[in-house]
């Protein structure tokens, strides 16, 4: 069985994301979606409500799973029994920074490779930071992220702006 890890913040989850998904669904057994930490990020969201919310736009994927996962990628993968993660690049500078932490996970235990999966021209602008700033304008996200979770999305950031100012404002 060929299980591969899908690693990220997803903060929220966005269309790019969800192509990743479901391409790499029909070239696995099993994906595991992993909402990892990274300390150069503050997301807006839980790692629960993150689950939640993934969960909501893969429930029609059968071989999907969500986990929340923390400490190295590399060894989140093994405890998991993946022999692939999977990333996904938008552009040069992606590909710098995948770089860099695929050639660390093989340094570390090479027998985990790392698939590129290259994102599709439409969703080569999107990130989660750049639907995150949409929405906290006051903008349409309906081309960002999935139907299921907008209202979810909106709903949270709002409260986020809020309390995010007041902090600052203190």
């Amino acid at each position: 069985m060929k299980i591969a890890l899908y690693p990220g913040t997803f903060d929220p989850i966005t269309f790019g994301h969800l192509d990743i998904i479901q391409r790499s669904s029909k070239n696995f057994d099993v994906v595991i979606i992993a909402i990892m930490e990274n300390i150069r990020k503050k997301p807006s969201f839980t790692a629960k409500e993150r689950k939640e919310l993934i969960e909501l736009c893969v429930k029609d994927i059968p071989n999907v799973k969500v986990v929340i996962g923390s400490g190295l990628t590399i060894d989140f993968a093994k405890e998991n029994k993946a022999s692939v993660i999977i990333r996904g690049i938008r552009a040069v500078a992606d590909y710098e920074y995948e770089l860099q932490h695929a050639t660390t996970n093989m340094l570390l235990d090479d027998s985990v490779e790392t698939i590129f999966y290259v994102s599709r021209p439409e969703f080569s602008f999107l990130s989660s930071s750049v639907a995150k700033e949409v929405a906290l304008n006051g903008g349409d996200i309906s081309k960002m992220i999935p139907k299921e979770i907008i209202e979810k999305v909106n709903k949270k950031l709002k409260v986020w702006k809020i309390q995010t100012f007041f902090n600052f404002s203190t």
